[in-house]
């Protein structure tokens, strides 16, 4: 290495930190040691790190307490290396050699770097790698990488400049490559960055820009004769403002699009992307109109291709609907979601043969759909618990691995951030079996909520004392009974909301087991004349599964007893749910949820329903019965 040390520490003391003397010791001794060396560490200063009982050398946490010395010290580099050498693969070792390759750019060393240097999710680290790379005379490598970069939508950091420069001076047209990031970001909706572009461009280009920017900013501009299609440009900004005008005023934009298109120089490729936006829209306001203009679409992404269907389903166009299931892709075609619209619309057509062929295939599935098409054959609900199978000692070598040994350490010392961030890098790293291992550790630490998203990963469903845990059943069946609801449908939102964690809390401010909003926290505690309420009340289980039984009670009053639209409502809102009730005529209840536009809702309620049936069947109880719910949908 060629870098200069800044400091000199004795070797002695240098050694004593980065290898130590091994000593066993009781657990709790290690954790009074370990905070007295942590808090010593953070305060210091200088370049002489504290001396280190050697009782902590076995200690899991004692990688992190030298990280904490050498992210201070990023000089000292054959020490640096010896870390990265002896913890290759831990997070702290990642996490240093990101601070180090800033601290060797900033020295401009670029061989060091290249050498050192492993792939981040880090723009800056990125650019600079390549920066390097430039710098040692990979230039192609690096202008390609270069154009990638700058071909965004979105601002890029400051390290990516030297990087950009040396690009625009490698071709011969760089206003070529800012109008092409200028209009990506308008696309973005980024004008800060369409702003700083404009600055960049000469003064014919300032120009175009300028109108653009107008146009973006009042989209109703394209209905002048300055946006007829003379080039390709002025056509490009005529598209650019049906799709702006189109978020917020989507039938002026599509009567103007249909009068203005043929006078436009647009290539098929963005045409397509236009109607496809549009065909979207439509289906997401449940516009009877949406199918109609997906149907000459060439429809390339799967997420298109589901919403042609759905299209279908809102008009109840059984013909439609079996087209649109031949349209999807193989894979799409063997998802029990799909599978039982197909049966529906063979039945609906009169082919109930194969209608209940189908149907009894998906009925093996335990899903909303699964469950569905079990009614639509008078078949049981298929809920087999197959917990993981573990070897003997499985959990005892798994929990002693370094890495998760860090992990329940920083539990131990209550820093559960830290505990998460380590446990989310350990088990990226393991296979799908090591995976469903972890998942039951962390359910043997009564660690719920990981162990779900754990076992997730793995792909592993079947375990459903896992995935289904069972808290707090004596105050939910309580509260259900004086709400007249079933405790199943209760465990299902809490399992949905929160599962089971006490101190969640979402961006938007729900708190607790329910999700309680703080707002709607104050009314139901004046409507339950709750004097002593406070939003952190909130987090008492006692009190959130009060408030949230009461309120979801209050939502089934509302919507007259229909629980998928008390669910919809419990997750999106009731103002939400009343304005996408249907127009003019009944609606069967599954093609209500197929169409609630908000990809967050459908599977909301699909899963609080079928987590319902679930909790049913964990409680021992048979009453629930998904036909039974879904009741037809009266129109506003």
């Amino acid at each position: 290495m060629r870098l200069k040390h800044i400091t000199k520490i004795t070797l002695a003391i240098v050694c004593y930190l980065l290898v130590g003397n091994p000593a066993k010791a009781d657990i709790e001794q290690q954790r009074t040691a370990f905070l007295t060396a942590e808090s010593q560490l953070l305060a210091r200063q200088d370049s002489t790190p504290p001396e280190l009982p050697a009782i902590l050398t076995e200690y899991p946490l004692y990688p992190y307490l030298q990280y904490l010395w050498l992210k201070e010290h990023l000089q000292e580099n054959d020490k640096i290396l010896n870390y990265l050498s002896s913890y290759q693969g831990y997070r702290y070792a990642n996490l240093l050699r990101g601070k180090w390759l800033s601290y060797l750019a900033s020295l401009e060393l670029w061989q060091d770097f290249i050498l050192n240097y492993q792939a981040f999710d880090n723009i800056t680290l990125e650019c600079q790698y390549y920066w390097a790379n430039y710098q040692t005379g990979q230039h192609q490598l690096a202008l390609t990488a270069a154009k990638r970069l700058w071909l965004v939508g979105s601002s890029q950091p400051h390290e990516c400049e030297l990087l950009f420069s040396a690009l625009m001076a490698s071709t011969s047209d760089p206003q070529a490559l800012i109008w092409q990031r200028f209009e990506l970001a308008l696309r973005a909706d980024n004008e800060a960055v369409a702003d700083y572009l404009k600055r960049l461009m000469d003064k014919p280009n300032q120009t175009k820009a300028d109108v653009w920017l107008k146009v973006h900013r009042k989209p109703s501009l394209i209905e002048t004769d300055f946006s007829v299609g003379q080039d390709q440009q002025t056509a490009a900004l005529f598209a650019h403002g049906i799709e702006k005008m189109a978020k917020t005023d989507l039938y002026r934009a599509l009567v103007i699009w249909d009068k203005k298109l043929s006078q436009q120089l647009l290539d098929k490729a963005l045409v397509g992307q236009i109607e496809r936006q549009f065909a979207m829209a439509l289906a997401y306001r449940k516009d009877k109109t949406a199918y109609s203009r997906f149907s000459p679409l060439d429809l390339t992404s799967d997420d298109t291709k589901e919403w042609r269907l759905r299209a279908a389903l809102n008009e109840q166009n059984w013909q439609h609907v079996n087209d649109a299931f031949t349209g999807l892709t193989e894979h799409q075609q063997q998802l029990p979601e799909w599978q039982y619209w197909q049966a529906r619309a063979l039945e609906k057509m009169g082919d109930t043969a194969a209608a209940q062929t189908i149907f009894q295939k998906v009925a093996n599935d335990r899903s909303y759909y699964g469950f569905l098409a079990a009614d639509s054959v008078n078949e049981p609900y298929q809920l087999t618990n197959k917990p993981v199978e573990l070897a003997d000692n499985a959990l005892e070598i798994m929990a002693t691995t370094p890495e998760i040994s860090a992990v329940k350490e920083w539990r131990s010392l209550g820093r559960d951030i830290e505990a998460r961030r380590q446990w989310w890098y350990s088990v990226g790293k393991m296979d799908k079996n090591q995976i469903k291992i972890a998942a039951k550790l962390a359910q043997q630490w009564q660690w719920d909520q990981v162990a779900i998203f754990t076992l997730a990963k793995a792909d592993y469903w079947d375990d459903l004392s896992l995935r289904f845990p069972m808290y707090y059943t004596n105050t939910i069946q309580q509260q259900a009974g004086l709400q007249n609801l079933d405790p199943a449908f209760v465990l299902g939102l809490i399992r949905q909301e929160s599962i089971f964690d006490s101190n969640a809390q979402s961006s938007a401010g729900a708190k607790g087991l329910m999700q309680i909003m703080p707002k709607t926290g104050q009314q139901i505690a004046r409507q339950l004349a709750d004097n002593g309420h406070s939003a952190a009340s909130l987090f008492d289980p006692d009190t959130n599964i009060r408030y949230g039984t009461y309120y979801y009670k209050q939502l089934l009053e509302r919507f007259n007893g229909h629980f998928a639209l008390a669910t919809a409502a419990y997750n999106a809102g009731p103002g939400r749910v009343k304005q996408w009730l249907p127009e003019d005529a009944l609606m069967p209840a599954d093609v209500w949820v197929a169409t609630i536009p908000f990809k967050e809702t459908r599977k909301y309620v699909s899963a609080v329903l079928s987590y319902a049936v679930i909790y049913q069947n964990r409680l021992k109880t048979n009453a629930i019965k998904i036909k039974n719910l879904m009741l037809d949908i009266q129109p506003k």
